[in-house]
């Protein structure tokens, strides 16, 4: 009887007895080893192609895409926002220069850097609305964060890198197109630092979330959980370099107006103190509003570094609290009267009202977010009792009599009356 050869592997010389499986062919052998190796090579050979192609493809679409002068994207938000043309202006130019950074990559050794913004003002005054009116024009991953539910890696809470988990979700996790997104960050005045002495307490949500925001801000590439870091730990990451990504952080910062007013010496006693802030705006301090003066409020200057443009949101007045009910496409009295026609109902509402209404808006404090408040209290008890009323063509109108019969009664016209 013949004796049996023994047989090895033809790549790594493994013998037949220390291997699991040997596949034999007609000129050489194989095993289990070098069959999962040569697997391993060629899922990474084919998933780097396939990114290259998915690049390729996303720079070809983002190529067809139509830029916008600052002009119109100015005049784009001007339908949506009333006022703060200033904030407009410093938007329209950093979108312009956004889209002008990624059509054009650099072919020299001049390389355009990213200018990402922060933007001052108080509550109320359009600073989500500015970033919501932005992302109707825009053709690119947009994604929309709040900055109270972060913490240092390790506590409970949200990681800063769930920040750039939102960017994925908005595109279908297409990464080309998320690394050149634009993010904006809400209420960044939230995590300023709680004491000028850092080291009595450690400050988990506040300078411990400034630091971790310092690489995504500067621009770098960033293992993100897809599916969120907490909840499932075990998910495969996902690299996403920041280097082109926008960020656009804002807060109301309230009580910075004080900061500036200490800088500026708009309080100081004496007569050259006073006649000197003769010219300056005590009703709006903050367009003086600067660096300094967010480091002051506890922003450390690592952060601001990443941040070089700073701009302002005027406080609302009566003209234009005004304006905010009855221009804007989304207009409250356009709103209210959409609402009323789907019963039938037709809505008029008097100048006399609308001035009312402003009125107390301001007492309030509330910004524009007070309107709505206030209209609501004004027209429940129309929207309640109306519609059960079979009446055709109905006319209601709002006049200033009704709605300071209405919201005298109110609680809020109780608290202002106290």
């Amino acid at each position: 009887m013949a004796k049996k050869i023994n047989q090895k592997c033809s790549i790594c010389g493994r013998p037949e007895k220390e291997v699991i499986i040997l596949l034999t062919g007609m000129d050489g052998n194989i095993c289990d080893a070098c069959i999962e190796n040569a697997y391993h090579v060629l899922k990474d050979t084919l998933g780097e192609i396939q990114t290259k192609s998915s690049t390729s493809k996303t720079q070809n679409e983002f190529a067809q895409h139509k830029l916008y002068k600052p002009k119109e994207i100015k005049a784009f938000l001007d339908q949506y926002v009333i006022g703060q043309d200033e904030a407009k202006k410093v938007m329209a130019v950093a979108m312009y220069n956004h889209y002008k950074r990624l059509m054009h990559p650099p072919q020299d050794d001049v390389e355009i850097e990213k200018s990402n913004i922060i933007m001052v003002g108080e509550t109320g005054t359009g600073k989500t609305l500015l970033a919501k009116s932005m992302a109707r024009l825009l053709q690119l991953p947009f994604a929309v964060v709040d900055a109270t539910v972060f913490t240092q890696a390790g506590y409970v809470g949200e990681d800063v890198e769930s920040i750039l988990s939102r960017l994925l979700q908005s595109c279908n996790y297409n990464v080309a197109a998320a690394e050149r997104g634009i993010v904006y960050i809400d209420e960044i005045d939230k995590i300023g630092r709680k004491g000028d002495n850092p080291s009595i307490t450690r400050d988990v949500s506040g300078e411990g979330v400034q630091q971790s925001l310092l690489k995504l801000l500067e621009g770098s590439e960033v293992l993100v959980p897809p599916e969120g870091g907490r909840k499932h730990p075990d998910q495969k990451m996902v690299k996403v370099n920041t280097q082109n990504i926008l960020f656009i952080c804002a807060g109301a910062f309230e009580g910075i107006d004080k900061m500036i007013s200490r800088r500026v010496q708009a309080a100081s006693i004496g007569y050259n103190a006073i006649k000197s802030g003769k010219e300056l705006d005590r009703a709006n301090l903050l367009q003086y509003v600067n660096a300094q003066d967010l480091r002051s409020f506890g922003l450390i200057p690592e952060l601001l570094g990443r941040l070089p443009i700073v701009t302002y949101l005027n406080p609302l007045d009566k003209e234009a609290l005004t304006r905010i009910l009855t221009e804007p496409k989304n207009a409250l009295i356009k709103q209210y009267t959409r609402l009323f026609e789907l019963e039938n109902i037709q809505l008029e509402v008097k100048n006399e009202a609308i001035e009312y209404m402003v009125g107390k808006a301001i007492e309030f404090k509330l910004g524009a977010r007070g309107l709505r408040a206030i209209c609501e209290m004004i027209l429940t008890d129309a929207m309640f009792e109306l519609p059960s009323q079979d009446i055709k063509d109905q006319i209601f109108v709002l006049d200033k009599e009704y709605a300071q019969q209405k919201l005298e009664k109110s609680k809020l016209g109780l608290l202002s009356a106290a």
